[in-house]
């Protein structure tokens, strides 16, 4: 999945030289008070973007030809869109659903949470190595003893053992039900003893919702809103409350909708190495380790949708590291989170560049194409090292 006779940057920056770099960096204000910067003559596109135009036209076809799904997505180079696609909805105000991009977007506001409850201003202190059914009391008595096993950061990476996709266990259910105590084996017991293997699992990210909880003592909507969301200048969002038994309750699970140009904040947060002005909002720590795998899993598992283990890290996905095709011409660094319907968020630090797409719809999709495009697009493009990271 490298780039072909890809080299480092003579700075180290990763950035693009043929494009100006502007003294300080950028940072959007709210779409109220502007949004994002735009370029459509293709001379800016060229010269402030440091994109092909040509190849942002053939990527614009390959968008609206790749489904029959409204649609709104963003490509953003130096910190300017350099391509915006509306198909009925629109790009900065649909909120529909997110879909399994909202799992990347549960884990950086998770990593928050650690980050300002080691620092000591939340309630409890919480590492990512820490046992997760520790920040899920509503989950006592554990209905399978391994649970005690599982630690937050397996929640995140899917190597939990917690009910993974493709059995015929349905999301959006109650609490009682997705915790083990609704009375179905599926829920109750794990399917494998944590750490020892990879199947993706919404409902491993229902409990990371419950464990910011725990942590914070907010529900997970209101400290994503207020630790996350807010300091960005996101204004548009719904996050999914989920009932529960009398003894559990109601709580936010992760499951939230944004428009196309407002995930498009999170990725550019991540790509500015977690900052955003002069406010460290995301831990850097965080951003550096999803760069990795971040278990000891490899090979391509049971329910892993064809992609080796090693693309999964904390919430995020790694590309260029699914093996075989759908790699291929995807820079190492690249970062992404697709969701069902042809939903995707993704930034490549080493190009600059932050690529989003909304629809709220479900279905397969050509995630790693709109990737491998957007990236083919820049001109005079800098790869990233070939060495794979070791897993965290």
């Amino acid at each position: 999945g490298d780039v072909a006779n890809a080299q480092p940057s003579d700075t180290g920056t990763g950035k693009d030289k043929s494009a100006p770099q502007e003294p300080t960096a950028y940072f959007p204000p709210p779409e109220s008070k502007g949004g994002w910067r735009k370029l459509e003559d293709p001379q800016d596109i060229r010269r402030l973007g440091g994109m092909d135009p040509a190849k942002l036209g053939e990527l614009k076809q390959w968008l609206l030809d790749s489904d029959d799904r409204p649609f709104g997505a963003v490509v953003i180079r130096n910190g300017y869109i350099v391509l915006e696609v509306e198909r009925d909805p629109s790009s900065a105000t649909n909120t529909e659903s997110v879909k399994s991009c909202a799992k990347a977007i549960c884990a950086t506001v998770l990593a928050i949470a650690s980050e300002e409850s080691q620092r000591g201003h939340l309630p409890r202190r919480m590492t990512f190595d820490d046992p997760a059914f520790d920040y899920i009391p509503w989950a006592q008595p554990l209905s399978d003893p391994r649970k005690a096993q599982i630690k937050v950061k397996q929640l995140l990476n899917h190597t939990s053992g917690i009910t993974p996709e493709g059995y015929g266990i349905a999301n959006h259910q109650k609490w009682d039900y997705i915790l083990g105590h609704g009375g179905d084996g599926r829920t109750a017991t794990l399917f494998f003893d944590p750490g020892t293997t990879l199947e993706y699992s919404t409902h491993g990210l229902y409990h990371a919702a419950l464990v910011c909880e725990n942590v914070t003592g907010k529900r997970y909507d209101q400290y994503a809103i207020e630790a996350l969301l807010k300091p960005l200048g996101v204004e548009k969002w719904w996050f999914e409350i989920i009932e529960g038994d009398e003894k559990i309750g109601s709580h936010a699970s992760h499951t939230a909708g944004f428009p196309a140009r407002e995930m498009a904040r999170i990725a550019y947060c991540m790509l500015r190495d977690g900052r955003w002005g002069d406010r460290q909002v995301i831990p850097r720590w965080f951003v550096e380790q999803t760069a990795a795998p971040t278990h000891s899993v490899t090979g391509v598992t049971k329910k892993s949708f064809g992609r080796d283990a090693r693309s999964w890290s904390h919430g995020w996905e790694l590309p260029a590291l699914e093996g075989g095709q759908q790699g291929e011409g995807i820079p190492l660094d690249a970062r992404y989170k697709p969701g069902s319907g042809g939903q995707l968020i993704s930034f490549v630090p080493s190009l600059d560049l932050v690529l989003t797409r909304q629809t709220g719809k479900s279905g397969e999709w050509h995630y790693e194409e709109y990737v491998r495009r957007a990236a083919a697009a820049v001109l005079a493009s800098v790869g990233t090292p070939t060495r794979v990271p070791a897993a965290r």
